[in-house]
């Protein structure tokens, strides 16, 4: 991942804080988007997840401790904790919850850039594939984008994280009680295995051809789901002279 290409949400009530973050990091070719609380950081993830978030623990009403616990329950982009916090147990606990990296105020900016490039870099090694494509549908995961029969899909970004998580593992079958594990990030009692299968009847009125009788993610009676991957030799001959779509 180039630093051109990442995008890094900044969560920070302190507007020169995040002024300063931003100037730094954008000088660097990353693009910036801010949040001055976790409502607005909520939103940001929801709509056009980043590639890293820089949060602060501090944040006025909903704690960064609980903005956290939201992004991993979500995702498993790298999170960088930037706090006035400076205590063993602070750093400790962060990390524990799911914190890739812990930085002090007051912070170099130099050791800011070079905290988040290591970040990034440890990502992308993580997470080697960024394109996963089958006759008929493309999923972009650097830019989060599914393209179906040509068209460009709008998924919410649970339903792109779903979908993502199927299709990378073809012919493999996860129960309900998997896929919130390692989906959903969670095992929480409020987490109901009706929610899988209410994300499931979404993407398939969303990418297949005829949701009724749906030709990628497929029940598998009694166990859970799974996204097949065989396709007819038409298909096969299509996807051999057909490029993917480019995003406008």
């Amino acid at each position: 991942m180039s630093s051109s290409l990442a995008r890094i949400l900044v969560v920070d009530d302190e507007p020169d804080i995040r002024d300063v973050i931003a100037v730094t990091l954008e000088s660097e070719g990353y693009s910036v988007v801010g949040a001055r609380d976790a409502m607005e950081a909520f939103h940001v993830l929801d709509t056009e997840p980043p590639d890293l978030v820089v949060l602060d623990l501090m944040l006025p009403a909903i704690g960064g401790v609980e903005v956290l616990d939201r992004i991993r329950d979500r995702t498993d982009i790298p999170v960088l904790i930037l706090s006035a916090l400076t205590s063993e147990d602070n750093r400790v606990r962060s990390l524990q919850l799911g914190a890739d990296d812990y930085v002090t105020k007051p912070f170099s900016p130099r050791e800011l850039v070079a905290r988040v490039q290591a970040l990034l870099r440890r990502s992308q090694r993580a997470n080697p594939a960024r394109t996963v494509s089958y006759p008929g549908l493309t999923l972009d995961l650097a830019a989060r984008e599914v393209w179906a029969r040509g068209s460009l899909v709008a998924l919410t970004a649970r339903e792109f994280d779903l979908l993502a998580f199927l299709a990378s593992s073809p012919g493999r079958v996860f129960t309900r009680h998997q896929l919130l594990r390692d989906v959903w990030k969670s095992s929480s009692e409020w987490q109901q295995e009706g929610t899988v299968t209410e994300h499931v009847r979404r993407l398939r009125q969303k990418v297949e051809e005829d949701p009724d009788r749906p030709k990628w993610l497929q029940t598998v009676r009694s166990v859970g789901y799974k996204f097949e991957r065989r396709t007819t030799d038409r298909e096969m001959i299509a996807a051999a002279t057909v490029t993917a779509p480019e995003s406008s």
